[in-house]
């Protein structure tokens, strides 16, 4: 699969001449003014926010929310990268925890742990704190985080159903995992190559991190302050050789050249993948399906439940001249007016406990129907390290787990490389 250059280089090549520190706070006094906002999403998410927009707006008449919709993710960070090296970079962005720190860590973000210690509307406490503590850097909160997600299997019932195999349920192990994709794997044209995979899964960090967890391994030496991967562990290697085998041994998922034809999504939204790992960001266009009925379950376990964190957070700029207008939205989208208008695309799991406890989230008249399967998983969240250069060991590494996983290169070739490729990287994310 083709190596990808992916735009955070791009935005820490700028950000590396940016400076910056935080302000003290909110100031008071009436609002007015533009605030100019930078997100990216999928069309339903996007239009989440332009509800959050004209609601805002009818509720401060004086206050202008521009709406800067971003192609995808790389485009995100190319404009916010040419933004701030030029000195106007948006009032506010939603970007995911992954790629936080590379902003966080150069000083361009106002940290906004003051504004809401002062917000009448919520506080910290009323946050999974899972997700907030995504966005603590320099031991303050710099972000908030819009919404919390953990991996999840989506699963087409109705093929579970029609090969008699038992549905996926909390607390099922690895090997049920493999035995009923194998099961539901399945050439139905009978020439010779599966029609429909059991399992749509790619070799990236984020998926295998999990499974690693749950094998009772670790992804790096120190969660903190982290220096090199130790997927060299038995533990590590293990769960990795259990992840290859998906498609080396049993293949339950599809090939590489499949994949590049027809990523995971489409594949499972077309009826040719029983089961998916994602996050809760596949369900607003899996909702448009109406051929078969799916759900959601919790990830399989090798020893204990893990899941791993995905959330995505608003960050204030600190060169913002309209800071007041720009966390009185942000208060305003995070709390119990605003949040229910995400909740309801089906893409956001509130990070507002209330929202997420409520019938808005679990109970929309939509699938999945265990909603609540997103919740249960929370206190089984781990996230990757939160440094500036995790967007490019992502990179490094996943060349190299494409290999092991596609081309059967040895497990212990596939470790040594991602090592090698990725010490230098987490030392410049270390200083």
């Amino acid at each position: 699969m083709a190596r990808k250059v992916m735009a955070w280089s791009i935005a820490a090549a700028f950000l590396a001449a940016c400076t910056g520190g935080g302000g003290e706070g909110p100031a008071g006094g009436p609002l007015g003014g533009t605030v100019q906002i930078m997100v990216f999403g999928d069309p339903e998410e996007v239009q989440s926010f332009r509800d959050l927009e004209a609601a805002f707006e009818e509720r401060e008449p004086e206050v202008d929310v521009q709406l800067v919709v971003a192609s995808d993710r790389d485009d995100l960070l190319a404009r916010l990268a040419t933004s701030f090296a030029g000195g106007e970079p948006p009032d506010l962005f939603l970007i995911n925890h992954r790629f936080a720190g590379q902003f966080a860590t150069r000083g361009v973000l106002e940290p906004l742990g003051p504004y809401v210690e002062r917000s009448d509307v919520f506080g910290l406490e009323d946050l999974y704190p899972e997700a907030t503590g995504a966005f603590v850097f320099g031991g303050g909160q710099v972000c908030l985080p819009q919404n919390i997600s953990s991996l999840v299997v989506y699963f087409n019932r109705d093929l579970f159903e029609q090969a008699d195999v038992p549905l996926p349920e909390a607390g099922w192990t690895w090997d049920e995992m493999v035995e009923r994709a194998s099961a539901l794997t399945q050439d139905t044209d009978g020439d010779g190559e599966p029609d429909v995979y059991g399992l749509a899964v790619g070799p990236s960090l984020i998926r295998i991190a999990p499974f690693v967890w749950s094998n009772g391994g670790e992804l790096v030496d120190d969660t903190e302050h982290p220096t090199r991967f130790t997927l060299d562990t038995p533990e590590a290697t293990e769960a990795l050789r259990d992840f290859f085998d998906l498609r080396l041994v049993h293949e339950v998922v599809p090939t590489e050249q499949e994949v590049e034809s027809e990523d995971d999504a489409a594949r499972f939204l077309n009826g040719r993948a029983a089961m998916m790992m994602s996050s809760r960001r596949d369900t607003p266009v899996f909702r448009t399906i109406e051929d078969f009925t799916w759900d959601v379950a919790p990830l399989p376990v090798h020893d204990e439940q893990v899941t791993i964190l995905h959330t995505d957070a608003y960050c204030l700029s600190e060169a913002s001249d309209h800071k007041e207008e720009a966390w009185a939205f942000v208060e305003f989208a995070l709390g119990p007016e605003g949040a229910p208008l995400a909740a309801a695309t089906g893409r956001t799991v509130p990070s507002l406990i209330e929202v997420a406890e409520s019938p808005v989230f679990l109970e929309p008249g939509e699938p999945p129907a265990n909603a609540r399967a997103f919740l249960d998983t929370i206190p089984a969240i781990r996230r990757v390290p939160s440094i500036s250069t995790w967007p490019e060991i992502e990179e490094a590494a996943e060349p190299f787990l494409e290999e092991g996983m596609f081309e059967g290169v040895p497990l212990a070739d596939v470790v040594r490389s991602i090592d090698e490729a990725t010490r230098t990287i987490f030392e410049r994310g270390r200083s």
